[in-house]
């Protein structure tokens, strides 16, 4: 008897490194890898059309973290208005993960709206080292916004809209920010 514990014991405490060691190996080639420059604070500016010809400027914050040995990522961003930075003007909330068994990317991304949170499920890729995620809005045609990171590890990312299904593109959106965390 006293051996069945030990050796239930043994087997116990050893399947948590042997799963420890599968995990690290399946990580050296993660398809959260291509978004592992987002982990961080950010901090920065850029400007979106809100009407024909009225461009507006904002300050931008992305907090990101990853969570569940990187597999998770959770992005927050708060914008608020360059002229009265009192004033938010965008704030999201979004959970990025890589669904194995599709093998696709599942993005819920939330927005506040002043009397609650808009949500939304969003289709996302990687394409040409680029994080892509975009939507179909009944009034607006499809939305799309690309982030990459660029020759200076800044953030750069651009939103743009279509009308006609994707043949032409119309920018809308545009920031640039740096890593502020050492």
């Amino acid at each position: 008897m006293r051996t069945f514990f030990f050796l239930l014991a043994a087997c116990l405490f050893s399947a948590p490194s042997a799963s420890a060691q599968t995990t690290a190996s399946s990580d050296a080639d993660s398809p959260m890898d291509p978004l592992a420059f987002l982990a961080g604070e950010w901090e920065g500016e850029g400007w979106m059309m809100v009407g024909p010809n009225q461009r507006h400027t904002f300050v931008q914050k992305e907090h990101v973290e990853t969570r569940l040995d990187g597999n998770l990522m959770l992005i927050e961003g708060l914008g608020r208005a360059s002229e009265d930075t009192s004033r938010v003007v965008h704030h999201a909330f979004a959970v990025v993960s890589y669904n194995a068994a599709d093998g696709l990317y599942v993005m819920r991304a939330h927005r506040a709206n002043g009397a609650g949170t808009q949500s939304i499920d969003a289709e996302a890729t990687v394409e040409d080292g680029a994080f892509v995620w975009g939507f179909d809005d009944p009034r607006a045609g499809t939305i799309r916004y690309t982030i990459r990171e660029d020759a200076d590890g800044r953030w750069f990312e651009i939103g743009e809209m279509s009308r006609d299904g994707g043949a032409t593109w119309f920018q809308f959106f545009e920031m640039t920010l740096e890593r502020v965390d050492a």
